[in-house]
């Protein structure tokens, strides 16, 4: 039971007095310090005022200790991401810290990627990944680094390393943008993603390259999946050395009625 701590944790995290949270919560100081100490258990009433005044839920105050959370998982209770609350299924992430309890973006190299799908979830497997900080990301949020394959994501060339957001809840993911998907089937994949989990429980997959058709998968074999944030290249893309057909006929167009003005001004 980490109700007594948790509780106590999260009026500091917010910054409040005792006083402060007593009067919100509609009760004496005294009752909430009785709680926090753990010399007093509350009934069903406070519990329900404690979950809605810090909007996580009642299973998550009582069973999950929070302090042990990294932050970015502690920023997703916060932001309303509790799975209890939301009804989504649950997923732990596995993941690691640095010694300020700030999380790694871990590395899962190209030759890691087959091992990844199946140790994805075990701490023992991330824990061997290479980790590391990009200061310009934010802290409150998780993370991590892949290296993608193939040409089916051009002008994202082979050998990239894509670094991409965790997403708790898979109702937001966004038709149309960029997402890492892990399954176990097929390992990890990067593609625009069509999300038809309402309608259908379908992931819509497609490529950049358009010499790649777009295929669906279900739900049920995803385990993981990251939204795309950027990504480091060794590579500079190539310029666009073949014109369009139209661009080339407006330039002939362009040299021809050059040629004739050139001529009338003889």
């Amino acid at each position: 039971m980490f109700f007594s701590n948790n509780i106590k944790f999260l009026r500091k995290r917010r910054g409040r007095t005792q006083d402060d949270a007593a009067s919100a919560l509609g009760m004496k100081r005294p009752t909430l310090s009785g709680y926090e100490n753990n010399v007093a258990q509350p009934n069903m009433e406070a519990l329900i005022a404690f979950s809605q005044y810090f909007g996580i839920a009642i299973d998550t105050l009582v069973k999950i200790d929070l302090q042990s959370l990294p932050e970015s998982q502690l920023s997703q209770l916060e932001r309303g991401y509790d799975v209890f609350i939301t009804g989504s299924r649950l997923r732990v992430l596995a993941t690691t810290v640095n010694s300020e309890n700030i999380d790694n973006i871990e590395l899962v190299h190209e030759k890691a990627s087959a091992g990844y799908a199946r140790g994805f979830a075990d701490p023992e497997y991330i824990k061997v990944l290479p980790a590391f900080q990009l200061p310009f990301l934010p802290r409150d949020r998780k993370f991590r680094t892949f290296q993608i394959s193939g040409d089916s994501m051009l002008p994202i060339p082979h050998g990239s390393f894509v670094t991409c957001e965790y997403v708790q809840n898979w109702n937001t993911i966004r038709s149309g943008m960029p997402y890492i998907i892990v399954t176990l089937d097929d390992g990890i994949m990067f593609k625009l993603v069509e999300n038809m989990i309402p309608a259908e429980g379908k992931l819509r997959m497609i490529s950049l390259n358009a010499l790649y058709e777009p295929y669906t998968i279900e739900i049920g074999q995803v385990r993981e999946v990251w939204r795309f944030v950027n990504y480091i290249s060794s590579e500079i893309p190539e310029g666009n050395t073949l014109k369009d057909p139209v661009m080339s006929t407006l330039e002939q167009i362009k040299q021809d009625v050059k040629g004739i003005q050139a001529k009338l001004n003889l």
